[in-house]
């Protein structure tokens, strides 16, 4: 599907010189003399490679059409996680560099979106929000007001992050998988 360049939003998929492009930064710029252009940062999907590049505000560039199904998680071993349609019960395998740090918040039966480009797996999308536990997290200190003050916590699934103070050692708290940010205390 074409776009005009103004078009050009983070976090798209661009089909640009025979490759697929994610968008990671984009800058609008209308100069005081001269047409406005679209000054545009992005990583190839499949070479891992940046490149910049400038379009004029008229130009059209194709946006990948990407089709998005609802999988669940099932397992994973050394190189891949498995995930299972749930309307068909068929099971895909999808390598573990291609879901990345996401792949530590997966948990069995967890409900994911995976986008393909041309049947192949290019992106899994978690839910905004995950249930984890806290496996380890320092002591509070006396004297910190709530507000100002986090301290690093692990995960049960490996991951570091900054919590409150008032969290503690074995507390079930949701996280969210934008971010890796915690949100609250259940």
């Amino acid at each position: 599907m074409k776009i005009n360049a103004s078009e050009i939003r983070v976090g798209m998929l661009l089909e640009y010189k025979d490759d697929l492009w994610q968008v990671l930064k984009t800058q609008h710029v209308k100069p005081g003399k001269g047409g406005a252009f679209a000054q545009v940062e992005m990583k190839s999907v499949n070479k891992n490679t940046k490149l910049n590049e400038r379009f004029r505000s008229n130009e059209s560039v194709e946006k990948a059409s990407l089709e998005e199904i609802s999988f669940n998680y099932c397992y994973e071993d050394e190189n891949n996680f498995f995930f299972m349609d749930p309307k068909s019960f068929e099971q895909i395998q999808i390598k573990k560099n291609i879901v990345g740090q996401k792949g530590r918040l997966l948990t069995e039966n967890l409900k994911v979106t995976i986008s393909f480009y041309n049947n192949d797996p290019i992106s899994i999308d978690l839910p905004n929000q995950v249930e984890c536990k806290i496996d380890t997290t320092d002591a509070a200190l006396r004297g910190q007001t709530v507000s100002s003050s986090y301290k690093p916590a692990t995960l049960d699934n490996g991951l570091s992050i900054q919590v409150p103070p008032f969290i503690e050692a074995g507390d079930q708290i949701i996280i969210d998988t934008r971010n890796l940010e915690y949100v609250k205390k259940i």
